[in-house]
Order: C-alpha cells, then sequence, then structure tokens
C-alpha cells in the first residue's frame, strides 16, 4: 500500500559544519513518483538516505502516512527496517550464492512469510520485472540490467509504502539505461508504490518523475512538473541546468505584466518573461534554450526576430547546431534535420519567441555544470 510522504525543515550537517540538506520541504503524493535532480554533491542522494533513516537528520521531520519518522528534536528516530521502505542502490547489491528466486525471496524470508505466500509473492515481483524465466538461474550469470532488475524485485516483493531509488541505472551502459529507464515508470507506476529518486540524469528526471525537484547546494530551488520546468524555470541556475544555455546581457525598459521590453546589446529590443520580482531599469540575464531558437524567416512578421550571423556549425548527423552571431553575443540554435541549411558567414533571421526567453537577476549564478 503506498504511503504520503512529508519532508519539513529537513537539515543535515556533517562534521565540517556545512549543511549538505538545508531547509528542505516537499510532499509526495501517495502513488506519486518524484526525483530529485541536481549535480553531484548537492545533497540529493543525503537527503534520499535520511528519508530511509540511513542518515541522522540535524533538525526537522520526516513523515510517512502521517506517522513521523524522523524529529530531532522530539527525540523521534524510528530505525529503517521499521519504516517498511524498499531500497535501490547504484550498485545491484545481490547476494552472488544465490540464485535469483532465493535474491527476491530473501526479505520474505526475513520476515518469516508462510512459503505458499513467499512462492506466489516471489513470482508476481519477477513477472512484473520480466524475469519469470531466470527465476532458477544464479544471479551471477545475469547481465547489469537484469540484475539491476532483481534489486528492484526484492525491494517489491514485500510491499513497502515508500520506494527509494539512488541513481539505480547510473552502472549500465547507454543503452541498457535507457531500456530499463523506460520500463521503470511503467514497473513503479503498476505495483502503486510512492516512489522518490534521485539523479543527475536530466532525460531519466523527465521520462521517470510526475514531479522533478531540482537541487543545488543542499537547497531544493523548484519542484514542478517536466513540462513547468522546462517552460518556466524559478530561477537562472535551474534554467541553466535543464539546458538553457544561451544568456543574453540586457536591462528591463518598461514592464507589462508578466512580460518585460529589454534592451540587449547594439540597442536592440526584445520581449522576454519576467519573474515577479524584477522592476524596470533593473539589469538581466536572458536565458533561452538552443531547441527554441528558430531559423529563417516564414515571411510574417514576428516579435523577436532579428539579423543573426552564422559563425559555425556542428553538424551531429540528425541534426545540427549552428553559433549565431546576435545581439552582440554569440548564441547557438539546434534544429533537426539531416541537412546543414544555413553555411558558415551568412546571414539568417533568428526569431527568440518571447514566452520561451527568461530574464532572471544579472548577479545570479546559472553554473549548472554537472
Amino acid at each position: 500500500m503506498s504511503a504520503e510522504l512529508k519532508v519539513e525543515r529537513l537539515r543535515k550537517v556533517f562534521g565540517t559544519g556545512i549543511a549538505a540538506v538545508d531547509d528542505m520541504n516537499f510532499c509526495i503524493d501517495a502513488g506519486e513518483i518524484v526525483v530529485l535532480l541536481g549535480p553531484s554533491g548537492c545533497g540529493k542522494t543525503t537527503t534520499l538516505r535520511c528519508v530511509a533513516g540511513l542518515e541522522h537528520p540535524t533538525s526537522g521531520t520526516i513523515a510517512i502516512s502521517g506517522t513521523v519518522v524522523s524529529a530531532p528534536e522530539a527525540a523521534i528516530l524510528t530505525p529503517p527496517r521499521l519504516r517498511n521502505i524498499g531500497m535501490v542502490f547504484q550498485s545491484y547489491a545481490v547476494w552472488p550464492h544465490m540464485t535469483v528466486q532465493q535474491n527476491v525471496a530473501y526479505p520474505l524470508r526475513t520476515r518469516k512469510t508462510h512459503r505458499t505466500e513467499r512462492n506466489r509473492r516471489v513470482g508476481e515481483a519477477l513477472e512484473l520485472v520480466g524475469l519469470s524465466a531466470y527465476a532458477d538461474r544464479p544471479v551471477v550469470s545475469l547481465s547489469g540490467g537484469q540484475m539491476q532488475r532483481v534489486a528492484l524485485a526484492r525491494s517489491l516483493v514485500y510491499q513497502p509504502r515508500l520506494l527509494l531509488l539512488d541513481e539505480p541505472l547510473s552502472n549500465l551502459d547507454a543503452k541498457l539505461r535507457i531500456r530499463l529507464r523506460d520500463d521503470l515508470r511503467r514497473i513503479i507506476k503498476q505495483t502503486g508504490v510512492t516512489a522518490l529518486y534521485v539523479t543527475h540524469d536530466q532525460a531519466e528526471a523527465v521520462v521517470l518523475g510526475d514531479r522533478i525537484g531540482v537541487m543545488r547546494d543542499g537547497r531544493l530551488l523548484q519542484m514542478a512538473s517536466a513540462d513547468e520546468l522546462y517552460n518556466r524555470p524559478a530561477d537562472l541556475f535551474v534554467a541553466n541546468f535543464t539546458g538553457a544555455s544561451n544568456l543574453l546581457d540586457g536591462r528591463v525598459l518598461i514592464r507589462n505584466g508578466e512580460f518585460g521590453q529589454v534592451e540587449a546589446g547594439h540597442g536592440q529590443q526584445l520581449s522576454a518573461w519576467l519573474p515577479a520580482t524584477i522592476e524596470a531599469g533593473a539589469a538581466v540575464k536572458i536565458a533561452v534554450r538552443p531547441e527554441n531558437v528558430r531559423l529563417g524567416s516564414n515571411g510574417a512578421a514576428e516579435p523577436n526576430t532579428f539579423t543573426g550571423r552564422v559563425a559555425g556549425t556542428r553538424y551531429q548527423g540528425t541534426q545540427t547546431v549552428y553559433e549565431l552571431d546576435v545581439l552582440g553575443s554569440r548564441i547557438d540554435a539546434l534544429e533537426l534535420g539531416t541537412k546543414v541549411r544555413y553555411p558558415v558567414g551568412c546571414d539568417v533571421a533568428v526569431m527568440l519567441p518571447p514566452a520561451l526567453c527568461w530574464a532572471y537577476p544579472a548577479e545570479a549564478t546559472g553554473d549548472g555544470d554537472q
């Protein structure tokens, strides 16, 4: 049976005195999959381990199904074994001397589940992950992707209230990672279990998560659906980390509702979306995704259309990245197709859709390197 997970004011400080997790607040509804996304060292795994009970929080509360399992100020700390959670790690963590069936059955044996019920649940779990035909094989004879499926089946077989996954696909090669990534959401949704998933891979986050939380330096910057995250980033770091690599310097001339007129390079002006905190006169950086830059004119007058010059091309088979000199800066534009349409040195119309140009305070840092 799935459970609601509620984390409030979670803080974890290690011996260095620096907070690995700082004032984390989020709630996961029963049956929902939430992904924590961020660069290495941002605190996402520490958050997961605090929920699991493997790390002791410095402060804050963690509640599962309304029952507080961690509250240091109230001296509450429920041991991991009593939280009824499943966990899948980066390493497969399978027992090499056991068969597939024995690995999956192990949690039920330790819980002294009756043999008939145990065999039924193991069979269902193996069918769920597509390994029914491998039940009697030594687990070490399987591929990496199959061993991770064994680990997943073992974590689900005792019907946990909450499933925690710590970058479970990171040790697989690219093709296996994509295949298991696509299956993983189906498997989790089919069981109905609530899941908290940790990764630094944006593609995994988008495919798996009902909502995605972006973290940096121990703090949760934004938690939203993939659509909202990619089309309305909360700040420059979120925009840059999720792929808005083009940055233009500008200054807000006037504000009109959610949008503003911004003066950019060479005195040219463009329309951009503005967060509520930005007023006229503010210096800003405008973030634009390369895939949202449109090249060429359709003959109609469109806003935010400028003449740019192609400074370079990077042909990638099914797409081309154009390096463009426009608005006093150099930006990239990504265009799908197997043919390079614009040679180096030519002029081309460059259109930046106003709703997909996001202005943030110029003093903010957008360093989203992983």
